[in-house]
C-alpha cells in the first residue's frame, strides 16, 4: 500500500446482504479481505464506515444488519466512522481522523457503488484526497435500468478506478 494511505471500507454490512442479491458478492468480501490483509502487513491504517440508516431500516444503528460483515470485521486497531447520509465526510469526523492519521491517499472499497462509494469517492477528491477506487471491491444490485456490472463498470470509469 502506498505511504500516508488509508483503506477506506464503506458499508459492508450485514443488512445490504440481507436485501437483496448484492452482484458477486462472495468475490466482493474475499476482494476487499485481501485489501484487508494487505493493508494490516503493512501497516496501513483501515477505517470502516457504517451506514445508520435510521430506526426500522436494515441498517438501524445496534441492529444485526447494521454490523460489519464478519468476513472483513474489523480489529481493535481500526477506526469505524458511522454516517446517516451516502457521504462518509458529512457530518462524520472522517476528515479529523485521516488528518489525524496524517492520510493524503485513500483506497476505497465498499458498498453500494453508486450511491455512498460514489459519492464518497468524489467528495474526497474535492477534499484534496489522493484517491484509488478498487475496481473489483465495490458492488451493488441491479436497478431498474442498469444492471450491477454495467453500474460498476461505468463508476470505474467515470471515477477512474
Amino acid at each position: 500500500m502506498q505511504n500516508n494511505a488509508c483503506l477506506l471500507v464503506i458499508d459492508v454490512q450485514v443488512g445490504l446482504f440481507e436485501e437483496g442479491e448484492i452482484y458477486q458478492a462472495e468475490q466482493l468480501v474475499e476482494n476487499i479481505g485481501d485489501l484487508i490483509a494487505k493493508a494490516r502487513k503493512s501497516e496501513t491504517p483501515i477505517v470502516y464506515v457504517q451506514h445508520d440508516g435510521g430506526k426500522g431500516d436494515s441498517l438501524e444503528m445496534n441492529s444485526p444488519g447494521f454490523e460489519i460483515h464478519p468476513g472483513i470485521a474489523p480489529m481493535p486497531q481500526d477506526t469505524i466512522v458511522v454516517k446517516r447520509t451516502p457521504d462518509s465526510f458529512y457530518q462524520t469526523n472522517l476528515k479529523e481522523v485521516l488528518e489525524a492519521k496524517g492520510i493524503k491517499s485513500l483506497i476505497i472499497a465498499g458498498m453500494q457503488t453508486e450511491f455512498c462509494v460514489d459519492t464518497t469517492t468524489r467528495r474526497a477528491f474535492s477534499l484534496g484526497y489522493d484517491i484509488t477506487l478498487v475496481k473489483d471491491a465495490h458492488s451493488t444490485f441491479d436497478s431498474k435500468l442498469l444492471t450491477a456490472a454495467q453500474i460498476i463498470a461505468h463508476h470505474n470509469n467515470v471515477l477512474g478506478g
